[in-house]
């Protein structure tokens, strides 16, 4: 859990290095902090002995984060909704919600041999001009 710590900061100042506005920055840093808990949580454990993959490309328009965990695996389309009556008073469920409203792209699928991979993508604005 330590190096969640250091990788939401990593992504903050990539972000702002690339030109992203200072709320998207943190944004992003909260939706890669809320992916990163998931996969240690949720898809690990906690287990010592699992690993979460953490990479991060840039290119001139924008950044993509790839997190992946090495647990049973599950499906998005499994999990409750978040906004629903029913479900507001849950004491978890809306880190994807967070993560999806706070990033352009959000892709969770298996990852092999097993586990999840979670792509958070987030795009500069087209320049004006």
């Amino acid at each position: 859990m330590e190096s969640v710590d250091e990788s939401e900061e990593k992504i903050v100042a990539l972000a702002q290095d690339a030109g992203f506005a200072e709320e998207e920055t943190y944004r992003l840093g909260y939706a890669v902090r809320e992916a990163l808990v998931n996969a240690v949580v949720h898809g690990n454990r906690y287990s010592a002995n699992k690993t979460v993959l953490f990479q991060v490309s840039s290119w001139e328009r924008g950044i993509e984060i790839v997190i992946q965990d090495q647990g049973s695996g599950f499906l998005a389309e499994s999990q409750l909704d978040p906004l629903a009556e029913e479900n507001l008073m849950n004491q978890s469920g809306r880190g994807l919600a967070l993560i999806k409203a706070f990033t352009d792209e959000l892709v969770v699928e298996p990852a092999q041999p097993s586990g999840t991979r979670v792509i958070l993508r987030k795009f500069l604005p087209p320049e004006v001009g």
